[in-house]
Formats: C-alpha cells, structure tokens, sequence
C-alpha cells in the first residue's frame, strides 16, 4: 500500500471557520440585488418582508434538519453522504455529479463574473473586449474572474486551515460593512414617504416568484457540511454553525430590507437593480455607492471561496467510493487537501467563465437541485427507520413537523416552476439525468477493482 492512499483530511476547522461558510457562502450578491424582483412581483413593502420571512422558516427548517444528518454523518461530501446513506449511491453519485458539472461550478463562475461586474465600478477597462475565443467575445474582466478564480483555487489547495483562515476575515470585514450601509439606511434623516403599493402578478404567481428570489438569496446555508470531515468537534460545531449561521443571515436580510425601503419608495426599489447602491447614492452620494460596490465585491469574495472550500469536497468523496477518478480521491501528503478535486473544479468553473454560458446551465438546474436537496431533507425521515441505532448528538428540533414544511415548500416551489418553465425544469432533470452512464461505468469500474476502504 503506498503511503499517499493513508493519508486523510484533517479536522483544522473550527466553529469560527463553520459559522463563516455558512454566513459567508449565502450572503453573496442577492442582498443588493433580491429586493427589486421581489417587489415587482408581490407589489408591497408588507408582503416583501412576509415572503423574507417565510422564505427564512424554510431555511431554518432546512437548517434545522440538516443539524440532524450532519452531526450524525460527520464525513466529506454534505448530501452526498446523507443520499447515499438513505437511498444508495447512485443518487449521492447524481449529486456529485450535478454540483460538480453544473450547479457548484456554475456558482462559482457566477460569482466570479459578478466580482469583475462590482470591480468594472473602478476599473471600466475590465468591461472592453480582450479577444474572441471562436464565437465567444473575452473581456478583460473575464480573465480577471478566471485569476481570482485560480488564485483562491491555489489558497484552498494549499491547506484548508488557509482557506478557513480566509474566510472568517472576508465574513467579518463583509458583515462589517453590510452593517455600516443597514445603519446609514436606518440613521438617514429623511425616510420616504408611505407610498401605494405598487401593481402586481396575481398573489399565488407573484408570491411564489418572490419566494425563489428569497430562497436563491438564502441559498448556500448546506454547504458547511461538505466539509464536516475537517470541522473539530462536529457534533457540536456542525448543527450550531447551521442554525446560527442560518439565524444570523435572516437577521441581517431583514434589516437590510428595513434599511433599503426606509430611504426609498417602493417604486423606487422597482426602478432599481443594484437596491443598496440606490439607497446608499441618496444617503451619502457618489461615496456611498462606491462603498456599496465594495461591500459587494468583498460580499461575493467570501461566497466563491466558501463555494470552492466546500464544493470540492463532494467529488472526493464520490471518488473515495470509486465513483470518480481515483486521483480525485487524493489528499496531498503536504498540505492534506483535496488538491485533485480542487484543481479539477476550479479548471471546469474557468471554462464555463469563459464560455459566458453558465447563466443558462445553472437556471435550467436548479429545478434538479430542489429535487435533490428535498431528497437529503426527507433521509432524515428515512433514516431514522433505516438506521434506528445511528448514534444522533443533535435531533431536529420540531420532528416531524419541522422537515415536513420544508418538504411542503420546496414542493410548491417545484410544482410552481413547472407550471411556469417547464422547459427549464425538464431540461434541469435530463442535465442531472445524463450522469447515469457515468455511474453505471464507473460502478462497474468499482466492482472489478474495489477502491481501498483505508484511502
């Protein structure tokens, strides 16, 4: 046996580093961008905050539930694990597959594009053409994205203690600043005036695509567990990183909202896409904007390393199970990361950058994703018949109930987004669907040539 198959990650996270992921992974661009959608499409300040809140219990309860499996199943890969312990490897090797081709790596190069996005705010050069790449026109800002892209990759790679480290001091420089444009917004002296709601969808329409928006900005709150095999003390530290971090981001949403419709009308939340800008424009002027492009760029800084610190931890995994290349199995006898799978997602998320497409991919699966994500939710109720003896340090707070109502929402959503794109909610299942050869090929590969169980 060589040595290189022995080694492991090590548990070099703490609950600093936990409760960072959580907030600094969700909190990205949709706090300064959420509110104009959903005001368009629910019409009301009232209803805004009634869909923050509501979109807010699903999330706890998803937090909630999730404590449960993340304590219990401790290991790489977050759902990965909890679907293959409930269901059978095929679906947490559908998992893998859908975060690492599409929804993980589209993430990632949606963040990164929007970093350069913020950062054209100061540098408008990053804006103008570099080359064209067959039919695909390069801006200087997409290899700025494609840098940052690799610079964080390296960061990562080199030890996760580094990408930890990292991550808590984005996460408390952006909470700062986020913080300093909720006072401006709460302190400014003149408030706008109670306006007229404005027009609005149908309630059930509107309020449900008011609700995705919520749920895309709350998005990110799972990923903590992917790495549960590097955080000390799991137990304990996985299911109080979930809920306060889940609690905290809440919190910070809705006194955001306070903030954005104290200064402006709803009208002109409407009128804009970049919500805190606007508000921050009329509070301090052209200072104030510029302050709010940096809060974002540091905001969407901390969510792409979040999302490449977790999300390269779930093709490990499959690949530790022999699902996967067996060098994405590797951890680095040095630095005892994942450099392989590292390298390997962040490679694929430089590419999608760079063919501008990853909008397109990361919409069509994110019907899939609710599909998968609803599946980790229920193992909770299956495992607990399944494996009545697994030991549980932390038990949903509310079961039944709790997990129930966030299965009840992601099924209106579901049911809802079918009604209403049915060609992106079929095509977001065939993309998820296209992994089954994969899985067959390499089951069978597993089965001739068994992976060692000590890697």
């Amino acid at each position: 046996m060589s040595q290189e198959r022995v080694i492991e990650l090590r548990r070099d996270l703490g609950l600093a580093t936990a409760l960072a992921i959580v907030v600094g992974t969700v909190i990205g661009s949709g706090i300064f961008r959420v509110p104009q959608a959903m005001i368009q499409s629910v019409g009301s300040v009232h209803m805004v905050f009634l869909v923050w809140i509501v979109g807010g219990a699903l999330t706890m309860a998803g937090a909630l539930t999730y404590a449960e499996l993340a304590a219990a199943l401790p290991g790489a890969g977050g759902e990965y694990v909890y679907l293959t312990e409930a269901y059978g490897p095929m679906w947490g090797y559908l998992y893998s597959w859908t975060q690492l081709s599409v929804a993980k790596s589209g993430s990632i190069a949606t963040l990164a594009t929007a970093f350069f996005e913020y950062t054209a705010h100061f540098i408008p050069e990053f804006e103008k053409l570099w080359f064209t790449l067959g039919p695909f026109p390069i801006k200087y800002g997409q290899i700025f994205a494609l840098l940052l892209i690799l610079a964080l990759g390296a960061l990562n790679y080199i030890g996760v203690r580094v990408g930890g480290n990292v991550q808590v001091a984005v996460t408390v420089v952006k909470v700062t600043l986020i913080a300093v444009v909720i006072g401006a917004g709460l302190l400014y002296a003149h408030p706008a005036a109670q306006a007229d709601p404005l027009p609005a969808p149908p309630l059930q329409t509107g309020f449900i695509a008011a609700l995705v928006a919520a749920l895309w900005a709350y998005d990110g709150w799972n990923n903590v567990g992917m790495v549960a095999s590097e955080i000390r003390n799991p137990k304990r530290n996985l299911p109080l990183a979930l809920i306060g971090g889940t609690a905290l981001v809440i919190a910070i949403y809705m006194l955001a909202n306070w903030a954005y419709f104290r200064v402006l009308t709803p009208a002109e939340v409407a009128g804009h896409k970049l919500v805190a800008a606007e508000m921050m424009q009329r509070v301090w002027g052209p200072a104030g904007a510029a302050a709010v492009s940096l809060a974002a760029m540091i905001s969407i800084f901390a969510a792409l390393n979040g999302s490449i610190l977790t999300g390269a931890r779930v093709p490990y995994a499959a690949a530790r199970d022999g699902l996967f290349f067996k060098s994405v199995a590797r951890v680095h006898p040095a630095f005892h990361t994942p450099g392989v799978s590292i390298m390997m997602l962040t490679g694929w998320s430089c590419l999608l950058v760079l063919s501008g497409k990853y909008d397109d991919l990361f919409n069509f699966v994110i019907f899939g994703s609710w599909i998968l994500y609803a599946m980790a939710t229920a193992s909770v109720f299956v495992l607990r018949r399944k494996r009545p003896d697994l030991p549980r340090p932390y038990k949903t707070l509310g079961y039944p109930v709790v997990p129930a109502l966030f299965l009840l929402g992601a099924a209106v959503l579901e049911i809802q987004t079918l009604i209403d794109k049915p060609r992106q909610a079929i095509t977001g299942i065939v993309l998820i669907l296209l992994g089954l050869p994969f899985y067959f090929y390499w089951r069978g590969t597993a089965q001739k040539a068994p992976v060692d169980q000590e890697n």
